[in-house]
């Protein structure tokens, strides 16, 4: 279900985790602009990245921990296992973006149905809405596992709890699509909440996107595949 619901502030304990690669130009801007009174600790995953993206961190307080095994999964997967051995664990994740395609403010927009609704996974639903392949495999996912989805953004707000629950374990593009998957394979109480979307210039060339499209629509369809076979 989608909630159109207010911001609010709370005394959850957050952590904040960025997967960049070769994002120097943009990760300033986006760390700036984080709600620093609801934050415990920023964790940016400098994923081989060759440019400046791991001192740009830095300079902003940023933990900042280092994947070279290329893939957004692994980058994600490195800062779990970072939070997981941390004396006191966090409560909730964030997932942000790191090339300012949403507006980090908004992370008091998925808190809010953690605390009001005890959600367990909360997903933000961008405005542009979901390009063709992610519409396929939201579309198959409907039918699969009887639970629609409306994006599969990468904006999002877990209970760590759930996250571990979850045991993830794709390495790749897939992480998001396995993360829906496995939520409602678990039955955790999820709510998708509409985000404030802005358009970025990429810098990759066209090719390098649709090889991107590719990946994610392949791996997602493997992950809905593979768990449907397990069930």
């Amino acid at each position: 279900m989608i909630a159109n619901l207010p911001t609010s502030s709370t005394g959850t304990i957050l952590d904040v985790v960025v997967a960049a690669r070769n994002n120097a130009a943009t990760l300033g801007p986006v760390l700036a602009g984080l709600p620093v009174r609801l934050i415990r600790s920023v964790v940016v995953v400098d994923n081989a990245s060759t440019d400046a993206t791991a001192q740009v961190a830095r300079d902003t307080g940023a933990i900042v921990l280092r994947e070279p095994k290329l893939g957004y999964g692994a980058a994600c997967h490195r800062a779990v296992a970072h939070l997981e051995v941390l004396p006191v664990a966090p409560e909730v994740v964030v997932f942000l973006p790191p090339d300012g395609s949403v507006d980090p403010q908004e992370i008091c927009r998925l808190l809010e149905p953690v605390e009001t609704q005890n959600a367990e996974l909360v997903i933000g639903v961008r405005r542009v809405g979901p390009g063709l392949g992610s519409r396929v495999v939201l579309r198959l996912m409907g039918a699969i596992y009887g639970h629609r989805f409306e994006d599969l953004g990468p904006f999002r707000a877990v209970r760590f709890p759930a996250l571990v629950a979850m045991g993830l374990v794709d390495r790749g593009a897939g992480w998001d699509v396995e993360m829906q998957v496995k939520s409602v394979m678990l039955g955790l109480q999820v709510v998708e909440v509409p985000i404030t979307s802005r358009p970025v210039r990429r810098r990759q060339t066209r090719s390098k996107e649709v090889a991107r499209s590719i990946e994610a629509t392949g791996r997602g369809l493997f992950h809905l595949l593979r768990n449907a076979t397990a069930r």
